[in-house]
């Protein structure tokens, strides 16, 4: 059976109850009193992103097309002996820069020699021939005045003496072209150039006409390129051309087409052009590596920008442009075309003087206020 509660206890557990309520609601009051009084938290303001940026400026020229290709001499003469033997010595090397009609390569002229010596008693024996028969028709005509010999016995000395002078026209002839033969197992160089490969080494056995030697000529230099056939009128038509060289930046060199190939190549597919350098000199090196640009001159105008200034978005092709007053950035569309080494053509889209971000792009959006590298906030 449980415990009855008395009057005094009931009367004690409601005060209780009501003291611990008010002290409760006291307290709650004084929290939301004091939240009521604190001041409240403002968010920070986002900085300025930095940015670097470039003015598109409009150029009075634009590259609408560029082909690689590398240096090479105009005249590149591939050398051969013009008699057959066997490589004596080779007296130059790969790089070797050589005069007009310095010795490249001898032969062995032992054979040269023997042939020259029965040449030449050949010619001896003609000559003695000759002598011979002079001096028989000089006493046949003696005998004759005193009609001791024949008038026909004269005519067959004669006829003789015609034979024999025809034989020793043969022999200098023979003597002569076995003096050529052995001045012909010397190589030498046509004109003034660098060698730039050699084919055949001391010892080897060579033919007439079998090439040996390449020599580069100095003074004209071109850039051999491969054009594709979409492209050949194009290059026909070009006003104006210019040469770049990977290895000397900043340098431009002014050139003109001088040989387009009648076909194209059958694995490339490609015609071989041949473009001439006007304005060379000693810094460009056979085998650089160059690009042909095509300049068209008229009086359109073109913008480049550098390749990191393109932002891609769901399949646009955009542009941050920075409005300087407000510092904002806000995207806008182009049209590209051809790229350039780090730079492309911006076919639509800008009409130039506008200052475009090149640096960060894809940490833009739109409307963000943005800090020029190097520029006073």
């Amino acid at each position: 059976m449980g415990h009855v509660l008395t009057y005094k206890e009931v009367a004690f557990t409601k005060v209780w109850r009501l003291q611990t309520g008010a002290a409760a609601a006291s307290a709650l009051t004084g929290v939301l009193l004091l939240s009521a009084c604190a001041p409240k938290e403002v968010a920070a303001p986002e900085s300025p992103r930095p940015v670097r940026t470039v003015v598109a400026g409009a150029m009075a020229s634009s590259t609408t097309a560029a082909y690689s290709g590398e240096v090479r001499a105009r005249y590149e003469n591939s050398l051969s002996f013009r008699t057959s033997g066997k490589v004596l010595t080779r007296l130059v090397d790969v790089g070797s820069h050589v005069k007009a009609g310095q010795p490249l390569m001898r032969l062995d002229t032992v054979q040269e020699t023997l042939q020259i010596a029965s040449s030449d008693a050949d010619v001896e024996a003609s000559r003695s021939r000759i002598t011979k028969l002079q001096l028989d028709i000089s006493r046949t005509e003696t005998l004759l005045s005193r009609k001791f010999a024949s008038q026909a016995e004269l005519d067959a000395l004669k006829q003789a003496l015609d034979e024999a002078q025809a034989g020793l026209k043969m022999s200098l002839a023979r003597q002569q072209i076995n003096r050529n033969q052995r001045d012909f197992s010397e190589l030498r160089a046509e004109r003034a150039g660098i060698v730039t490969a050699i084919a055949a080494e001391a010892g080897q056995v060579v033919g007439a006409g079998q090439p040996v030697l390449t020599v580069a000529a100095d003074g004209e230099r071109e850039v051999v390129v491969s054009v594709p056939e979409s492209r050949v009128d194009e290059l026909r038509q070009a006003k104006d051309m210019q040469v770049s060289i990977w290895a000397l930046p900043g340098k431009h060199y002014k050139a003109v087409l001088r040989e387009l190939a009648p076909d194209t190549d059958t694995v490339t597919r490609t015609y071989s052009a041949r473009v001439r350098i006007t304005n060379t000199d000693e810094a460009l090196r056979l085998g650089m590596t160059a690009v042909v640009n095509l300049v068209d001159t008229d009086t359109s105008k073109a913008i480049r920008l550098p390749l990191t200034a393109i932002y891609n978005k769901t399949g646009d092709v955009l542009v941050w442009v920075l409005n300087p007053k407000t510092t904002q950035v806000n995207a806008r569309k182009v049209v590209l075309g051809d790229a350039q080494n780090d730079t492309v053509w911006v076919k639509e889209g800008l009409s130039g003087g506008e200052t475009v971000v090149t640096a960060g792009v894809n940490l833009l959006v739109e409307g963000q206020k943005v800090l020029v590298t190097g520029a006073k906030p």
